[in-house]
């Protein structure tokens, strides 16, 4: 079996707790180091599976066995010219002549900041693009689109609790 190192972003649960690490441990989170930030809690998992999908979805059950909330999974999505250049092991500049245009054609377009000096980009739409260039792995792609399934399906059930809890 393959590590897989992510990270859970999960809310509902008290952080100042001096019980919210026992719990998560207990819970079976006992492969993940856990922080909180800007009042989320984060789980830095370094999980055994034979996939990525296996370690995600065992770290997600166990996280909401503890009675957390999932927000969301990093890495994420969005991503600047520096992540672009360290996910896909190329340079910055590498990176800054695609973006412009200017080694090879149909770099994907900036999806927020497009006017600012730090436009982000879909990682899942440059993964993609960078594997017809031969410059980062097929299962780099895999592992760009499990995330953002992963990712859409944590938000509509977050949703749909949310909803439920108003009803």
């Amino acid at each position: 079996m393959k590590a897989h190192r992510f990270i859970i972003v999960a809310s509902g649960l008290d952080h100042a707790s001096d019980a919210l690490e026992d719990r998560l441990y207990e819970a079976g989170c006992d492969d993940a180091t856990v922080s909180v930030v800007r009042g989320r809690i984060l789980l830095d998992f370094d999980r055994e599976a034979k996939n990525l999908v296996h370690a995600i979805a065992s770290a997600v059950a166990d996280v909401e066995r503890a009675g957390a909330r999932i927000e969301r999974i990093e890495p994420d999505a969005l991503v600047t010219a520096s992540d672009i250049a360290e996910r896909a092991g190329i340079s910055r500049q590498a990176v800054s002549l695609f973006a412009r245009g200017e080694r090879g054609q149909g770099f994907p377009a900036a999806v927020a900041k497009v006017s600012s000096e730090a436009p982000l980009w879909d990682w899942s739409e440059v993964a993609a693009w960078l594997h017809r260039r031969g410059q980062v792995t097929t299962g780099t792609v895999v592992e760009a689109n499990l995330l953002d399934w992963a990712n859409e399906r944590a938000v509509k059930r977050r949703d749909r609790e949310r909803t439920d809890e108003v009803a």
